[in-house]
């Protein structure tokens, strides 16, 4: 029997604006899901260094703390990772799986004026690309720096093997336990996504992979909206030789309208409740812990 390993959870905002209540509650989870013999990371995604404020992140610290969460110093930081997602995305250019794209919005919709019936115009990284420059891109001799870099994504099942996660919370519809994936399923739903942004040098769907298996996290506990990401995660993981983590996808924290949490919603934000004299204490009774 293969010995149980302490479970490690991570938090990974963004440092474009304040934590909010939503924040909070998914913080909270994870650091709960460590458990006294786990370990609970803090993780700073700032590849948008566009939008990524160091006030930002100072008060994701503040915020945090004030909440009693601690964690390993220092953390991580996706800003100083480039050349580790440059080296994942090497390894699927060599493969073959990576194309450049040169389409902008307005080609795209253009495509998407008269779509196949009954296929999805919208998956879980926007609207579904149509593939126009699959064909024609060059995949061979060395990667184009950057540029706009998408997956193959029939190309990508076709040498995965059998697709699978273990979700330990619930999807929208309650999907719960063993959650297989078809890959048909999976490239009708996501299309080709993009892995590398230009001014970026790569994307939300890698860097969150590459970091979850460079930190060993055994669980990735995150809002339901996400749910449908997660199949990208696992075909992304397969084909880089990463272990697939555990799922919980948690209850989103919407307003008072039933409307989910922004960060540009100010009036939840944890820095607006300390300032009004709340406790820890209120702000998880606020979120139902």
């Amino acid at each position: 029997m293969l010995p149980i390993l302490p479970p490690i959870t991570r938090f990974a905002p963004s440092p474009t604006g304040p934590l909010h209540l939503g924040h909070a509650y998914s913080a909270l989870v994870a650091a709960e899901r460590a458990g006294p013999d786990g370990t609970f990371l803090l993780r700073i995604e700032d590849i948008d260094q566009t939008r990524a404020r160091p006030a930002w992140e100072a008060q994701i610290f503040d915020d945090l703390h004030w909440l009693g969460l601690s964690w390993p110093r220092p953390v991580m930081r996706q800003s100083d990772r480039l050349a580790q997602y440059r080296d994942a995305l090497d390894h699927l250019w060599q493969g073959g799986l990576l194309y450049p794209c040169t389409c902008r919005r307005r080609d795209i919709d253009a495509a998407l004026s008269a779509p196949q019936e009954g296929a999805p115009m919208h998956g879980p990284d926007g609207v579904i690309y149509p593939g126009t420059c699959r064909a024609r891109a060059p995949r061979s001799g060395d990667m184009p720096k950057d540029a706009v870099l998408r997956l193959d994504m029939r190309a990508a099942v076709a040498r995965t093997g059998p697709l699978r996660f273990r979700e330990t919370g619930a999807g929208p519809d309650g999907q719960s336990g063993e959650i297989h994936l078809r890959p048909e399923d999976v490239i009708r739903a996501t299309g080709d996504i993009i892995l590398a942004r230009r001014g970026m040098g790569t994307s939300y769907h890698l860097s969150v992979v590459v970091d979850d298996a460079a930190q060993g996290v055994t669980e990735v506990t995150r809002g339901a909206d996400l749910f449908e990401a997660t199949q990208i995660h696992v075909v992304l993981q397969a084909l880089l030789g990463a272990a697939t983590p555990d799922y919980l996808h948690h209850r989103l924290i919407r307003d008072d309208q039933g409307k989910r949490l922004a960060k540009r919603d100010d009036a939840r934000s944890l820095a607006t409740y300390r300032a009004a004299g709340a406790t820890p204490q209120d702000i998880r009774r606020m979120v139902s812990l």
